[in-house]
């Protein structure tokens, strides 16, 4: 080819990634941007992958989606999945849904979902239930982190064993300093939200789902758990407990952040998770 034209080449395909509009860009936890294929090359060999989402993200739902199908392939269909969105006093219910014991209309009467479920959890559920695949409800029943955000951690001793069956073992050991907590604290200092109880009930709640998680993970399935990213950012929340209750499992880490531009990964988000999503700041959201 002559120089001119090879110019002319380049110059096209230049201006034409200058040009584009993506929806997302993928990093890795040093910001250097990295293929998709190359985070499910690292993911299928975990055993388990978080993926901290954006709630009212559609990106962060689709990739969920196609996530779980790439690594249902690449694990041979020896997959669990789990998500924060539902609670462990409704796992009964999920269970007889996936077996096909009660129709959809009934499940979705009965259990707790959340506004966004049609839109944004439903597809998952149903690849679950497609596949024949264990779904599991790892969060604790919002009643009891409301007890403790209420009169702290002492206060769920007076409940019955039954109830404590849905949560973390007590006493749930607490960590003020740990990054995440002491973040919560210090952003609602000085506000009417001022409640130091309040990282408490967030710490039931990530405790709870690590338990969750801790029963299945580490037997030769990958367990799959969604999660707001807030619950797994900076290897902490969900992480800090898992690493207690069953130490020594393989874990990566997703989590999403919006950006003004895709192009390059901010400071602040260098080794947020494994793989950082970046979504622009203006996307459209599910609700």
């Amino acid at each position: 080819m002559k120089k001119p034209l090879l110019f002319l080449s380049l110059f096209i395909v230049f201006t034409a990634f200058k040009n584009d509009k993506p929806a997302y860009r993928l990093f890795n936890a040093k910001g250097k941007m990295v293929k998709y294929r190359k985070m499910i090359n690292a993911a299928k060999n975990a055993d388990v992958v978080f993926f901290g989402e954006l709630h009212n993200n559609p990106i962060s739902h689709w990739l969920e989606l196609e996530i779980t199908k790439d690594l249902y392939k690449a694990r041979n269909g020896n997959i669990i999945q789990g998500a924060e969105m539902f609670e462990r006093d409704n796992q009964l219910i999920m269970n007889e849904y996936l077996k096909g014991n009660i129709t959809r209309k009934i499940f979705e009467k009965e259990i707790r979902l959340w506004p966004n479920y049609k839109t944004d959890y439903k597809p998952l559920v149903e690849f679950a239930k497609k596949h024949k695949l264990p779904f599991i409800a790892t969060n604790v029943p919002r009643r009891y982190a409301n007890i403790v955000y209420k009169h702290g951690f002492g206060a769920l001793d007076t409940l019955t064993a039954e109830a404590k069956s849905y949560m973390a073992p007590l006493p749930v050991p607490y960590d003020p300093n740990v990054k995440c907590y002491k973040d919560m604290l210090k952003e609602m200092k000085d506000t009417e939200h001022n409640n130091p109880n309040l990282p408490k009930a967030q710490a039931l709640k990530d405790a709870t789902m690590a338990a969750s998680i801790a029963k299945y993970a580490g037997n030769g399935k990958l367990f799959i758990h969604y999660e707001g990213s807030y619950h797994s950012d900076h290897y902490q929340g969900i992480l800090w407990y898992l690493n207690k209750y069953k130490p020594g499992l393989k874990i990566t880490t997703i989590s999403t952040v919006e950006q003004k531009s895709v192009d390059t990964l901010a400071r602040e988000s260098v080794n947020l998770a494994d793989f950082i999503v970046v979504v622009p700041d203006d996307m459209t959201s599910t609700h």
